[in-house]
């Protein structure tokens, strides 16, 4: 049974449902969680910090852990430089990375989901200042010296567990991608560009969420209630993809991606800079630097094979798309149908193919899609894999950053507390419109307690708040997203790795997205949740093919002109003048030049669900396979290996081929035949 079929059989068979509604009344604690308004709590005592962090009470705090951090790198610098090589030498470089990234990640987060301003400013300085360290420890010539000593004899290195081995040689190849190796004049060039790379990506970063606003009276004043007013002028923040209006769709896409000269200045200053970097220590462009480390670091040719094998099938299958989103345009909008051309926002057509083949009201499926609802499914999910639990907590006075937080315990049933995660999943003003995995804090076993540190990660998501008469209810997309970033959330739960440097998520881009991408196979069988149609998304190519090429030679044009190139031949869509897309293509900082992962992971994600799961999507037995193959070692393990240890195999160029070419062929002229009938 489809995912679509799925939910016709709950919106057929809603008498049941209204029926177990009817006897079960009660939700779950993780369910009632989400589906209500947070009660607000008077607090008397002291208040705690941010994450529980006790100097993070207020913005000042941030110069007080920053300095405490940086005292004790110093420390450890000193410790690492002096110690004899071995297993030592290894975890003061994790107690170090450690150290640093609990401060810098957690500003990292701060500075730009943090409602006061105050705040935000404070972690932007420490992420600046932290920063700022790191690349100059990454030249430190002693400090590199002290791994080189260790790795570079074989009777020691003889003697160290894989997981050491791997952490020390990914400790190196930091130094070696910074520049080590470079004379004293050319590594201050390096780490200069570094310092101003911090600064561009962090400009870019917090331009790219910044909504844009234009005059209230521009717009017809029916749709204000769609947008955030301010003063006399309406602010757009987001492109309201999910809005079944046309004009609001078109006003958003027009206004949110209007240009920007200081940001586009800001995207060109930024890839010369990485262009720059690149060729400086040794590489022939930052893509080729951004390749090193990831699956594909020991087989080029096997990227440029997978990459380029799909594009015979674009060709067909944008052409594809056009037309049956022309015709399902006309078919629910036939006097509108012009606009269709200027508008790219097009998960309403989607979704609307799926109701129009089965004859299903939105109003009809909606209220089986809450929040709550769909926490629960997951709870259920992960306690028949892995045996764990999602519980709610309340979270203590000032530990969170707004009221609506929702904090849950991950419990295993004989392993105990795994971990946190903190739900940042509402809307309000000023947070981006972006839906993400933040680390806070890394896994890691303490030498110096005897304990393991208990990973602490947000998921962040952009969802409408419950109202008193109904809780949240998602729309397809918004599940889809709940569903991804889960993945990533529970990647860094289940890991028990030894080093934080290699915890959870914090292993290579293109293996990273696999365990999310997963999730939303998960989502869409209705073994696990029968009321889910899902759609993919043709633009992660168009995306993939854009990120390569910016951070490939210098092209001598304007991004936007590779853009209105790379639009049309990837996407089969014209390009909308006056617009910049990529200037809200945040994606360019995390995943410079790694965009691909997408694809990458998407392949993976497709063998594994097909081979391992698909039989049976709850198998205790395959659950705790891909826990210990696949999630367990984080970074700590390389990627292929952990590929082929889950499916028990070495996959080929064409498997890779034929499990993404799969997921990009969905036969949509039978959705057009059967809107037909």
């Amino acid at each position: 049974m489809s995912a679509c079929k799925s939910l016709s059989f709950i919106v057929k068979n809603r008498s049941l449902w209204a029926h177990v509604r009817r006897n079960v009344t009660t939700w779950t604690p993780v369910g009632a969680a989400f589906n209500a308004k947070p009660h607000r709590r008077l607090d008397l005592f002291e208040k705690n910090g941010l994450f529980g962090v006790p100097e993070l009470s207020c913005p000042a705090g941030f110069q007080v852990a920053t300095r405490i951090a940086l005292k004790n790198t110093e420390l450890l610098v000193e410790k690492a430089c002096s110690c004899p090589p071995g297993v030592d030498t290894v975890q003061t470089f994790d107690q170090l990375s450690d150290g640093l990234c609990k401060v810098a990640d957690l500003a990292d987060f701060v500075k730009i989901a943090h409602p006061d301003p105050a705040f935000r400013e404070a972690a932007e300085k420490t992420c600046i200042e932290i920063g700022t360290v790191v690349e100059k420890l990454n030249t430190n010539v002693d400090l590199c010296k002290s791994l080189k000593n260790l790795l570079d004899n074989p009777d020691i290195v003889a003697q160290l567990d894989p997981d050491t081995r791997r952490v020390a040689e990914l400790f190196l190849f930091d130094f070696e991608i910074s520049g080590i190796h470079l004379d004293d004049h050319l590594r201050k060039e390096a780490v200069a560009l570094h310092v101003k790379l911090l600064d561009l990506n962090n400009e870019f970063l917090v331009g790219s969420h910044m909504p844009n606003r234009i005059a209230r009276a521009a717009i017809p004043e029916h749709l204000h209630l769609y947008f955030e007013n301010e003063g006399s002028f309406i602010q757009v923040g987001g492109l309201h993809a999910d809005s079944p209006d046309d004009l609001v769709r078109e006003i958003a896409y027009r206004i949110y991606l209007y240009p920007n000269a200081d940001m586009m200045d800001c995207l060109e200053e930024l890839l010369k800079c990485r262009y720059k970097l690149a060729k400086l220590v040794g590489y022939e462009s930052y893509g080729h630097r951004a390749l090193k480390g990831t699956m594909l670091t020991h087989n080029l040719f096997f990227f440029v094979c997978f990459f380029f094998a799909c594009f015979p099938f674009l060709s067909h299958r944008t052409a594809t798309d056009f037309k049956m989103m022309r015709y399902m345009k006309k078919k629910l909008s036939p006097r509108n149908s012009v606009r269709f051309k200027m508008v790219l926002s097009f998960i309403p057509i989607f979704c609307a193919m799926f109701f129009v083949r089965y004859n299903i009201e939105p109003s009809l499926y909606s209220p089986y899609l809450s929040l709550g609802t769909c926490m629960e499914g997951l709870n259920n999910l992960f306690s028949q894999l892995y045996g764990v639990s999602l519980m709610s907590e309340y979270p203590s006075a000032g530990e969170v950053w707004s009221e609506d937080v929702r904090k849950l315990a991950v419990v295993h049933e004989t392993e105990g507390l795994l971990g946190y995660i903190y739900c940042d999943f509402f809307h309000r003003p000023g947070k981006p419109h972006q839906d993400c995995h933040f680390t806070i804090r890394g896994g890691r076993w303490c030498q110096e307690t005897g304990q393991y540190q208990l990973p602490v990660v947000v998921l962040m998501l952009s969802l409408p708040h419950p109202t008193k008469s109904a809780p949240t209810l998602l729309t397809p997309g918004m599940m889809e997203n709940l569903f991804h970033e889960m993945g990533h959330a529970m990647h860094s739960m289940l890991g028990r790795t030894r080093y934080q440097h290699v915890t959870g998520t914090r292993c290579p881009t293109d293996f990273a997205e696999v365990p999310s991408i997963l999730m939303e196979y998960f989502a869409t069988d209705y073994r696990v949740i029968s009321h889910f149609a899902r759609h993919y998304e043709t633009g992660q190519i168009f995306y993939a093919a854009l990120d390569q090429i910016y951070h490939g030679k210098p092209q001598n044009r304007s991004t936007t002109e590779i853009l209105k190139e790379m639009q049309q031949k990837f996407y089969g869509l014209p390009y909308m003048p006056n617009t910049a897309w990529q200037l809200r293509f945040s994606h360019l900082i995390s995943y410079g030049a790694k965009y691909y992962s997408y694809l990458m992971s998407r392949a993976v994600a497709s063998m594994v669900w097909k081979q391992c799961f698909i039989q049976d999507p709850l198998n205790r037995d395959m659950g705790e396979r891909y826990r210990r193959e696949m999630l367990a070692h984080g970074g700590a393990k390389e990627p292929m290996l952990m590929v082929e240890g889950m499916l028990q195999r070495q996959p080929t160029i064409e498997d890779f081929v034929d499990a993404l070419v799969s997921e990009l062929n969905p036969n949509f002229e039978t959705f057009i035949m059967d809107s037909e009938s």
